[in-house]
């Protein structure tokens, strides 16, 4: 049954349709293989000219996850340099990256982890925060062709391990350290996992000892293993079709729970057991959910694209009910941010959006930002025009669009978000990982 509030398909929907599938040429990845440490990864590039002179790291926040300590999109940080027109960050180091794609590092212990790709092999790689040099790497097999790149997902660093997902459901235990293998689980054999159609993208999450993944098999939706063994503690949380959206974790009327976007539903699934706690039907033209949700009281903020929309849902513990629904904002792939009171993101066909959450109205917007992914620090907000590589400054107000810079640090197709940490600024297009000065 199609979801309730959709109540007709466009012309775009319905061309939409027509391009629901990977990449022409692109084959699903299988099988494993034994992971190797010391494998061959690219140097890092040399700076430009007077780069490497910035601040030293001091006492700034490391970002272990995806969208940070919190999960929210938020760094904590604070006095960073806001006059990008006479003083834009300038570049510490560089190193080339061969996935073609566009999974996002962390941040954490001195390293930035990232997912790249050589040959017939993901590589998760190990950077130095403050030289750019290759500390160590990980390998194991993903053959096949190139969909969007290959890993989606953002590693998770916590106590000393990094929990990586691969695009087929390959999840991996390794140890911070040194690169080697602590443990591993295969969403498809272990699960009874499908990859969605541009395969598995959502990010592992820790969750006190617990880590948190979603193979979307038979009633695992979710998945939560032991972290330190990798043993299946519980999986439950219905039988759904996996999205492509990393799981929110919330506490809403005294029920822990993940908030999750299934390949046609938004669902929450109790913690400690896994039971399904509510539902919301949501099916856009491709099944593509894969902005998280946003979390705001005892309400859910989720939204798609493919001419779809976003909607604010207040949760009870065994219902959701629609407060509204509407087309201000359809997220592609780009997770919104809360701050203050105001919904932040960006929406097709390229703008962005600042969104009252009471009313579902959009306060003010402003083109110029392709399926650019944004971070929110010190009260602005960097977002990548995805298009054409520019890094815009905006205050993070509902008052009006308010422009503070922008500058290109590496051009061309950057649908990633920048990451904030420890004084610095990680981004990426297809090609590079770069690290910038951003005090």
């Amino acid at each position: 049954m199609r979801h309730p509030l959709v109540l007709g398909l466009s012309v775009l929907a319905i061309a939409l349709i027509v391009s629901c599938a990977p990449k022409e040429g692109a084959k699903e990845a299988a099988g494993s293989g034994q992971a190797q440490t010391a494998a061959q990864t690219p140097a890092p590039e040399a700076p430009p000219s007077g780069a490497g002179q910035g601040s030293p790291m001091t006492g700034g926040a490391d970002w272990p996850r995806f969208r940070g300590p919190n999960g929210d999109g938020i760094s904590t940080e604070t006095g960073i340099n806001k006059d990008w027109t006479s003083r834009p960050p300038q570049a510490l180091w560089q190193t080339s990256l061969s996935d073609d794609g566009f999974a996002g590092p962390c941040v954490a212990d001195g390293k930035v982890f990232i997912i790249d790709h050589q040959g017939q092999e993901d590589v998760v790689r190990a950077i130095d925060l403050a030289g750019g040099q290759d500390v160590w790497s990980f390998r194991y097999a993903d053959p096949g062709g190139a969909n969007y790149g290959y890993a989606h997902s953002t590693p998770c660093y916590d106590e000393g391990r990094v929990f990586t997902v691969g695009r087929t459901g390959q999840l991996n235990a390794i140890n911070a350290a040194d690169g080697t293998s602590l443990w591993s689980k295969d969403f498809r054999n272990d699960f009874g996992g499908s990859p969605p159609g541009w395969n598995y993208a959502a990010s592992p999450v820790v969750d006190g000892d617990r880590l948190v993944v979603l193979p979307g098999g038979p009633d695992a939706n979710v998945a939560v293993l032991n972290k330190a063994t990798g043993e299946t503690i519980w999986k439950g949380g219905g039988t759904f079709a996996a999205g492509h959206a990393t799981p929110t974790i919330a506490t809403i009327d005294g029920v822990k729970q993940y908030i999750v976007f299934a390949g046609k539903a938004l669902t929450g699934v109790k913690a400690d057991n896994g039971q399904l706690l509510w539902q919301v039907p949501w099916e856009n033209a491709c099944s593509v959910n894969a902005a998280m949700p946003l979390v705001i009281d005892d309400r859910v903020f989720a939204t798609s694209n493919y001419n779809f929309g976003c909607g604010l849902f207040h949760v009870g513990r065994s219902s959701a009910q629609k407060v509204w629904f509407n087309m201000e904002m359809h997220s592609h792939f780009s997770s919104p941010v809360l701050y203050k009171g105001h919904i932040f993101g960006t929406t097709d066909p390229g703008d962005l959006v600042c969104l009252a959450p009471g009313s579902g109205k959009a306060v003010w917007r402003q083109s110029g930002f392709e399926k650019g992914g944004l971070v929110l620090v010190d009260g602005v907000i960097i977002a990548f025009n995805g298009g054409n590589g520019d890094l815009v400054m905006v205050a993070a107000s509902p008052d009006s669009y308010q422009e503070l810079g922008r500058f290109q640090p590496l051009g061309g197709q950057s649908w990633t978000a920048p990451v904030v940490a420890q004084g610095r600024l990680l981004v990426r297009n297809k090609q590079t990982l770069a690290c910038l000065d951003l005090k």
